[in-house]
């Protein structure tokens, strides 16, 4: 059976930065390492006056094509994922298709388009539904486009204003893959929560401590349900576990819980006893309080051990360096989470074809998603090709009072006319609405 999988991986920063130890921790009065060693963010990625969900996917869609040398008839599907969406009908994948229609021969117009809204979650059910699409042979021979792009924004003064970010990560899906392959075992973790949503307003409501417990329960129960598909898990299967990333300090806690489960019954449960004792199990405790009590106070111990130590920087800390400089994408966040882990590997001069990968998904309102992926040979130069770098080193450094005109821009209740901060360049940009309120693009050299 042929491999599917993602072959081919672009991305699009927002072209504006918001320092948030230098700019935004002052006027707010805070302390700097809230925000660089708290949250784990440096730099929020937003985006410009021209920028928007459209452009920034578009942007990172076309470099995909033209890399690999693709026109519209290699594309069978065009799917979107984003939470960000401005229409409630016309879905943002016939936006992003008419943009590259500017600036390709031919057109999309027998490609199969949609957009998923599963909160963050569905920038991995795009994934599933073109790897389903794919196995099922209604492709025929053609790749699927995948693209998720979001402009994260929450109202100024809400505690999560400091996670914000902006950005798209576009993904060719398609047979015998360059980057990755995907297994067909997949866990899930899912139930009817309300700890972020958007009931027809732009900017979300968000219960802080329920949304940390909700992420942790969905991610216990998808790694529980993958197991009971695909075995046990184990530490040294794996040599990354890119997890979605809201911020990284969300990471350390889901990462620490799933250490504790991926290490329960094994040698490394063993060594770990001589220090800290054997992981506390419920039926030897009359009361549930005493367990989770128990529990706490063990894990507080396994994060100082030397195992989980190394263990997180190798495994876990590559796949967030990228998140610390954008902050949140919402759809992308996972998809950033990965594409960090693999450039760290080669600026490391790793070989990791045939190293596996355990990525963990998830989606306020709520639900989690765990699969494995499998490094394919020609990840280093797929990987290589990606600027990402000198997209984030260009962007334009915001004071905090243009910040504040910027958010504005882009707050659907106001009307801020405000001038670009940077020059677009070979690139789609918003230029204004048409007769129906709808959204227009063009391409500018």
């Amino acid at each position: 059976m042929t491999d599917v999988g993602i072959d081919a991986i672009e991305f699009q920063s927002g072209k504006l930065r918001l320092d948030l130890a230098n700019t935004f921790a002052p006027v707010k009065g805070e302390d700097p390492g809230k925000y660089t060693k708290g949250i784990g963010i440096a730099y929020s990625s937003l985006p410009d006056v021209y920028e928007d969900i459209v452009t920034m996917g578009a942007n990172a869609a076309k470099r995909l094509m033209d890399r690999k040398d693709l026109t519209p008839d290699d594309i069978g599907r065009i799917d979107v994922a984003t939470e960000s969406a401005f229409d409630n009908s016309k879905p943002v994948s016939t936006y992003i298709a008419g943009c590259l229609e500017q600036v390709h021969d031919g057109d999309f117009h027998h490609a199969n388009k949609g957009e998923r809204k599963f909160a963050c979650l569905s920038g991995t059910q795009v994934i599933d539904d073109a790897y389903n699409w794919i196995r099922a042979g209604r492709n025929r021979g053609r790749a699927a486009l995948v693209i998720a792009t979001d402009t994260a924004l929450y109202e100024r003064g809400d505690p999560g204003e400091a996670t914000q970010g902006a950005g798209a990560v576009a993904m060719l899906i398609d047979e015998d893959p360059d980057i990755v392959a995907l297994s067909t075992e997949q866990g899930y973790g899912s139930a009817d929560e309300t700890d972020f949503l958007k009931p027809n307003q732009q900017f979300p409501s968000v219960d802080g401590k329920r949304s940390i417990q909700v992420y942790l329960a969905r991610m216990r129960e998808a790694l529980e349900d993958y197991e009971s598909v695909a075995g046990d898990t184990h530490p040294d299967d794996f040599v990354y576990f890119p997890f979605h990333t809201p911020y990284p300090g969300m990471v350390r806690k889901a990462a620490l819980l799933g250490y504790r489960h991926i290490t329960r019954d094994t040698e490394i449960e063993d060594i770990l006893a001589d220090d800290i004792g054997m992981q506390p199990r419920e039926a030897d405790f009359e009361e549930r309080e005493d367990f989770e009590e128990a529990i706490r106070a063990y894990m507080d111990e396994l994060k100082e051990t030397r195992l989980y130590r190394e263990w997180y920087e190798a495994a876990i800390e590559p796949t967030i360096q990228i998140a610390g400089q954008v902050g949140n994408w919402y759809t992308g966040s996972v998809h950033v989470a990965r594409l960090s882990a693999l450039r760290a590997a080669a600026a490391a001069d790793v070989d990791l074809a045939g190293e596996k990968l355990l990525v963990g998904s998830y989606g306020s309102g709520a639900q989690a998603e765990i699969h494995a992926e499998t490094v394919r040979d020609g990840w280093r130069e797929a990987v290589d090709a990606i600027d990402v770098e000198e997209q984030l080193e260009e962007r334009y450094d915001l004071s905090f009072e243009e910040y504040e005109l910027v958010h504005d821009v882009h707050n659907h209740e106001k009307e801020t006319d405000v001038e670009e901060f940077t020059q677009p360049s070979a690139e789609f940009v918003f230029t204004g609405w048409g007769r129906m309120n709808e959204r227009r693009y063009e391409y500018v050299e």
